[in-house]
């Protein structure tokens, strides 16, 4: 039994979490499992009545009784602080040190690639991203707020415990794909936090010499992304540099909507969720696209044992978008549902 906690969030994130659950559940029904599921309301509803965001009891659920986490999107305008997204998303990757960020990005149909000359095939990566650290700790504030002296400071953390873990996954990785890492960084501005990283690379490359290791600065690795995507096997960068490569590379194949992600701490909990944000103002349009979920559930199959089922589901997703049945920011003319139910019938 798979056991599933479903936090749908804001926005699009009930609708595309619906339908990540019709598919998991043909996908069980077809490849034999089973799955047992519950709900939660952490949305920005319940923060506007309660003013609760992640309370202990439901954390404490979530840690101990659950395989794996698949979230919506978090995020309302109502909110303009943010503040129950951080503490939702921020506060479950820190507090089960989910400190692997996985993004995969695959073009499946040069049409939706904005690049000349480039099709299915030559681009294909993986960008893990350190999920725990860098400028995203919260470490920092304003004084003076409000005047013409107002100054502003936010820390970079980054620990040699971080760098080898994230490394060390980065590298496994590599070597099932096909044997290349980049660590993207911007050593040569920010010398200590990110000459770190530089050094745990070096360490660590002759433990693998089946891997071609290098490093590229961040900026010259966006634009090679552009100019030579196929060079691009498994792109390694800290929680800042890692957030911004993932969405450059999610745009070369079609965008947001079909850019999956895991959170995981490898052995223990793992959340899955769209890249996507809460989309509010398309909300019961039934314009949501519910692929980046869907491969996002697909991701949480394959890490729990049901390959088969995962392979499926991306082979489903793949079609639907060569096919254009799609939702219409792919080019298509099928609603929300429609997509879910062909992905769903094509198991």
């Amino acid at each position: 039994m798979l056991r599933i906690a479903m936090l749908p969030g804001d926005g699009i994130g009930p609708e595309v979490i619906a339908s990540t659950l019709t598919v998991i559940e043909r996908a069980g029904q077809v490849f034999g499992f089973a799955i047992a599921t519950r709900w939660f309301d952490n949305s920005a509803d319940r923060y506007l009545k309660t003013g609760e965001t992640l309370p202990d009891a439901d954390f404490q659920a979530l840690r101990d009784d659950f395989d794996a986490i698949l979230l919506g999107a978090f995020g309302d305008p109502r909110v303009p602080s943010n503040i129950h997204a951080k503490e939702i998303l921020l506060g479950l990757r820190q507090r089960l040190d989910l400190y692997v960020n996985l993004r995969p990005v695959k073009l499946v149909d040069a049409r939706l690639c904005p690049l000349k000359d480039v099709g299915p095939g030559d681009l294909d990566m993986a960008i893990v991203r350190e999920n725990t650290e860098s400028i995203y700790v919260g470490i920092g504030g304003s004084f003076k707020p409000g005047t013409d002296d107002e100054v502003a400071q936010n820390m970079m953390l980054t620990t040699r415990k971080g760098a080898d873990r994230l490394l060390k996954y980065a590298f496994e990785l590599a070597g099932k794909r096909r044997g290349r890492l980049v660590l993207c960084d911007k050593a040569n501005a920010i010398e200590s936090a990110h000459g770190l990283w530089r050094k745990a690379l070096k360490d660590m490359a002759p433990k693998y010499p089946n891997v071609e290791a290098r490093t590229l600065y961040a900026d010259v690795a966006a634009m090679r992304m552009v100019t030579h995507p196929r060079e691009f096997d498994v792109v390694v960068g800290d929680n800042m540099i890692g957030d911004i490569l993932s969405d450059l590379a999610a745009a070369l194949v079609g965008g947001l909507g079909l850019a999956p992600s895991s959170s995981t701490h490898p052995g223990r909990v793992a959340m899955y969720e769209p890249v996507h944000g809460s989309a509010p103002d398309i909300v019961g349009t039934g314009k949501a696209n519910p692929l980046a979920a869907i491969l996002s559930a697909a991701m949480l199959l394959r890490d729990f044992g049901h390959p088969a089922a995962a392979d499926a589901i991306e082979s489903a997703c793949a079609q639907s978008v060569v096919d254009r049945e799609v939702t219409p920011d792919l080019g298509g003319t099928l609603t929300t549902d429609q997509v879910t139910a062909r992905i769903a019938g094509a198991l």
